[in-house]
């Protein structure tokens, strides 16, 4: 028994000394972060997730040597409160950035924005010395005391909100994104806080971000750093480089999403060619499932049923992909995961300490990345605005509302009789199981009044207009 005792007591020194060897390289410095957050990709819109037409061979390595996710999700199935939950590791409804009156995203007409009493990533990561930057898209307000160099990044180069918005010409969004051009959509590039080209020149933007980000990695090497690269595409309108444009068998859609795969190999390649790739988390995800409604320029959700603004798996569950060399072990994961996990996965691994006057939450997914343990997360809120649409508890989800699978018009409607489904065993959610498993749906809906009792729906809705 006191051999036992021991050897357990030697494994578990053992243990530690592994995890903090993983927490920092031989530079003695806490890991880099790098979160690459695509706009609109769909759950089958890569090779690597089954799509038959697009080639993504630098993402599809990315998984082969990193963790892919199969049941991972955002915290909302638009664009401003996705981006909120992933940077603050807490839920929309908290930070008043998804409601249910009227849009639920920031517009260049929006006087808000997330909130600065929120803590960001890079706020958090600052007080251990990381170098931060954001590039790309930010929808998170436009407004000065919202723009990224006011909520923790030490610069800023990218759009301000969506590639459509702020339109130029008096054709239809549908008819504009068609055969799109620059000049229909006003938005503008800025470099911290300021404007320096508009309209924005889109087509080679992803270019443009791509260089920026690898500046930034080359620069900093020699520090801890966090990059949040959020490409702006595959978004409407859609734009592609000479390199790409005509190249995919997809079609313009698939021309974006290819360089879209070549940026990635670049930054990749990069981690390498400076050495730091074993000291780097590189995290690629989408902000929510595709824009269905717009047809060929949209994207596709695979076998999952629903689109972006949708709280069907189509629209909230995404691609995710880990990678960190010599750190994650090569798996494909099939637990639960979610964008709010980054929040408090990055703490840990970086011996970041959680602000202790918030609810947060993310689960800390470490484990789960370097030892292949279970994820600690069992559940998801499906949040629709304010509306809780639909809960998940293991391998079941409960349906309380219905709206357009493909999202817009977005109109909800309560459910006469709510639905239930295994979404493991039918991630199509075609076969309502309700009156099988009444236990399940008991089970779901004490969780879901237990979650009710933490949130406060009438705060901070941030919708007022200029």
């Amino acid at each position: 028994m006191k051999k036992y005792f021991k050897l357990t007591l030697i494994s578990t020194f053992i243990a530690v000394l592994s995890f903090f060897d993983y927490l920092y390289s031989k530079q003695g410095n806490p890991p880099n972060v790098i979160i690459i957050f695509t706009d609109d990709l769909g759950y089958g819109d890569l090779g690597i997730q089954g799509h038959p037409s697009i080639k993504t061979p630098n993402i599809d390595q990315m998984a082969r040597e990193g963790q892919r996710w199969t049941n991972f999700y955002v915290a909302a199935n638009v664009c401003t409160p996705s981006r909120a939950a992933l940077l603050t590791g807490r839920l929309p409804i908290r930070s008043g950035t998804d409601t249910n009156e009227g849009a639920r995203v920031f517009f260049p007409n929006s006087a808000g924005g997330l909130p600065p009493e929120e803590i960001t990533i890079a706020e958090m990561l600052k007080k251990k010395g990381y170098k931060t930057t954001v590039i790309g898209k930010w929808h998170l307000g436009h407004l000065p005391e919202f723009l990224p160099t006011n909520q923790g990044f030490d610069s800023y180069f990218g759009i301000p909100y969506s590639n459509d918005m702020d339109p130029t010409t008096d054709l239809t969004h549908a008819e504009a994104n068609k055969n799109p051009k620059i000049e229909y959509f006003n938005v503008p590039l800025m470099r911290d806080e300021k404007i320096i080209e508009r309209p924005a020149q889109q087509h080679t933007i992803t270019r443009r971000y791509t260089g920026e980000a690898q500046k930034f990695i080359t620069k900093n090497r020699d520090e801890p750093f966090f990059l949040y690269l959020a490409h702006s595409m595959p978004h409407v309108p859609l734009f592609a480089s000479d390199d790409f444009s005509g190249t995919s068998k997809r079609g313009l859609y698939g021309d974006v999403i290819e360089e879209l795969d070549w940026s990635t190999g670049e930054i990749l390649n990069t981690l390498k060619e400076e050495e730091i790739d074993d000291n780097t988390l590189v995290v690629f995800t989408s902000d929510n499932g595709p824009w269905t409604v717009l047809n060929i320029n949209a994207g596709s959700a695979g076998p999952l049923y629903g689109a972006k603004a949708t709280s069907y798996e189509g629209g909230m569950r995404v691609p995710a992909i880990f990678w960190w060399p010599g750190k994650i072990a090569p798996n494909v994961i099939m637990d639960i995961g979610s964008t709010l996990d980054l929040f408090p996965t990055i703490s840990k691994i970086s011996g970041t300490s959680l602000s202790q006057d918030r609810k947060y939450d993310g689960y800390d997914l470490s484990m789960t990345l370097i030892d292949n343990k279970k994820s600690s997360r069992e559940e998801i809120f499906y949040y629709h605005g304010t509306d809780i649409f639909a809960a998940r508890k293991g391998d079941y989800k409960l349906y309380y509302y219905e709206n357009n699978p493909k999202g817009y018009p977005e109109k909800l409607r309560k459910l006469d009789e709510w639905k239930l489904f295994n979404i493991q065993m039918d991630p199509s959610e075609r076969f309502n199981i309700l009156e099988e498993y009444p236990e399940k749906v008991k089970e779901i809906q004490n969780l879901v009044d237990q979650h009710k009792e933490s949130v406060d729906p009438g705060k901070n809705q941030m919708v007022k207009k200029i």
